[in-house]
């Protein structure tokens, strides 16, 4: 039986094509440059490597973070500054916070805290924090909005956001769209304080509403927030697995889409990625088993190379290693930082 599309479906579809119209024209720019050499930013990075021809390196100078979460154990037993002076040593430029405190190694202001990054040479570019929660004393943007935002202030924050999918109100269109407007509220109010709000997303995110299966979720956040109120954090790992799990609609019928090309349509509202890898594994939930950046099977030679030939791609993304649940934490930031910067545009 053909598929019928709903009022609703036809007014997210104009949503997206009327928000995206730019984005649509920057993804197509940026797709028809894969094949050609991208505008030199910087002597630096164009300097001829004679191993490798003259390819110019896929991560852009003084992009490259880590989700501090993926280092949770060490912080928690060592501080934010022995952990810091490791991070800096590996050649990484920013930090995400996953909270601000420091276990065993002693309380520290949040004045601390931001001089501690900054005395390590690094900078702090954003920080999750809870949706909501069931508690109104909650440290999250629903419960406590003015507290997270003169926090992330307090700490010079260009970014602050979410890792919490939008499912206060269940997994209907509605429900998403509620939660749409909370986040444009959000975002609204961290813009007055000059940082964007962002949301991170996991699998789930990419599957269908219960009300209307033939409606991907996160269509509905992107057509529902304001793009100059709300920005994605793409899990660029997460984003694989949703592929994997929702590349089908509930009836069967096919929905195949390609997590690049959602940036490429709006690559403004992606400022920042988590990189973190897979070893592709069909018998798994997720498709995916996590490992190492490296170790797996995710081409982020390509994935990042297309996003730093969009308009102010290699100015405006950051990217943020990461690990849910790493064998040895520095170990894997050592090695998450050699492959990133290894990784070279190939050569045209």
């Amino acid at each position: 039986m053909p598929r019928t599309t709903s009022a609703t479906d036809t007014e997210l579809a104009h949503r997206l094509t009327r928000r995206n119209m730019l984005g649509v024209a920057a993804g197509a720019t940026a797709a028809a440059l894969l094949g050609s050499t991208a505008t030199t930013a910087s002597a630096a990075e164009t300097t001829p490597d004679p191993r490798r021809g003259h390819s110019r390196p896929v991560l852009p100078p003084g992009r490259l973070g880590i989700q501090l979460y993926s280092l949770r154990d060490k912080v928690s037993t060592l501080g934010f500054a022995k952990v810091f002076a490791e991070l800096r040593r590996y050649g990484y430029d920013e930090v995400e916070y996953a909270g601000y405190t420091q276990g065993s190694a002693g309380p520290l202001t949040l004045a601390q805290l931001r001089r501690l990054t900054r005395d390590h040479g690094l900078r702090a570019i954003g920080s999750h924090v809870g949706y909501y929660s069931s508690d109104p004393k909650a440290y999250t943007f629903a419960q406590n909005l003015t507290q997270v935002l003169d926090d992330a202030q307090a700490l010079g924050l260009q970014h602050i956001g979410t890792a919490s999918g939008p499912w206060r109100y269940g997994a209907t269109v509605d429900g998403w769209k509620r939660c749409a407007e909370e986040f444009n509220h959000y975002g609204a109010e961290a813009k007055k304080r000059g940082m964007k709000f962002y949301q991170h997303n996991h699998a789930e995110e990419f599957s269908f509403a219960t009300d209307r299966p033939g409606v991907r979720l996160y269509d509905v956040l992107l057509a529902e927030t304001d793009p100059e109120l709300v920005y994605l954090e793409m899990d660029i790992y997460w984003a694989y697995a949703g592929r994997f799990r929702f590349g089908r609609r509930p009836d069967g019928t096919p929905a195949p889409f390609d997590p690049l090309d959602y940036v490429l349509r709006q690559p403004d509202r992606y400022p920042l990625f988590h990189v973190k890898d897979g070893e592709r594994d069909d018998s798994a939930t997720d498709g995916y088993r996590m490992v190492d950046v490296g170790d797996g099977d995710i081409d982020y030679r390509r994935f990042m190379s297309a996003v730093g030939r969009t308009r102010g791609g290699r100015r405006d993304h950051h990217w943020q290693a990461e690990h849910d649940n790493p064998a040895e934490s520095f170990a894997f930031a050592r090695k998450s930082s050699a492959h990133l910067h290894s990784l070279r545009e190939r050569d045209c």
